[in-house]
């Protein structure tokens, strides 16, 4: 039974091929191309129109410097919210519910924000290790505990993403297994499950869509410290 409910986080084969790499590209696809046309197509202009409101919320905090990750951050959250909500779909396949593939994405980008604020600024950046005034006994310990936050964010980063959307995909899993066996025995005591089921759905894929959101909005506050 325990092993049946994590199998579903199991990457799947295909001739004995791994099929995480396809549904990370997948998104690739979903997204729109700009062309050359005077107009702009249909699901680009939706594309923005949906988007522009995250952006201005994400990038109103950072200094004029940071707006050059606009993109990045852009293609990030959109490129997290496919990934996030694939799995919500009838035998697919979630690929952020590995913690591989999501420390893979937030190490990088985390030691980039590192990297600008020490080429850019690194006074300023080093002197958040040691606030200033702090007591002369005091100063060991604090630098050891700003040195531990700073490298533990990209585990929160990625932990953060891969506990929330695992803990929902449990959560719909157990309560299809219910439903299953509440259907064989008592029906009418199934459709509140049934009706739990559907909410919990609706719930997951806001879920999908904050937790991208999170990743993002978390991103670029660490860029904030370091532009």
């Amino acid at each position: 039974m325990t092993l049946a409910l994590f199998d579903q986080f199991l990457s799947p084969k295909l001739l004995f091929i791994p099929l995480l790499l396809p549904a990370m590209t997948l998104p690739a696809l979903l997204l729109p191309t700009p062309n050359n046309r005077l107009s702009k197509p249909r699901l680009l202009s939706l594309y923005l129109f949906i988007t522009k409101p995250f952006i201005k919320q994400l990038m109103s905090p950072v200094n004029t410097p940071g707006h050059k990750w606009t993109p990045l951050l852009l293609v990030l959250m959109l490129y997290l919210t496919t990934l996030n909500t694939l799995g919500l779909l009838p035998y697919t396949f979630t690929p952020t519910t590995q913690l591989s593939m999501n420390m893979g994405l937030a190490i990088p980008l985390w030691l980039a924000t590192v990297f600008i604020g020490l080429r850019n600024q690194p006074t300023t950046s080093l002197a958040h290790f040691l606030p200033e005034g702090t007591p002369t006994p005091l100063v060991p310990i604090l630098v050891l505990i700003e040195t531990v936050s700073l490298f533990i964010r990209p585990v929160a980063l990625g932990v953060r993403l891969t506990a929330n959307l695992t803990a929902g995909h449990l959560l719909i899993q157990l309560i299809s297994l219910t439903i299953f066996t509440l259907s064989t025995s008592m029906n009418m005591m199934a459709i509140p499950a049934i009706l739990i089921l559907f909410l919990l759905s609706i719930l997951e894929v806001a879920v999908a869509i904050i937790q991208a959101y999170v990743f993002t909005l978390l991103l670029s506050l660490y860029l904030q410290e370091n532009v």
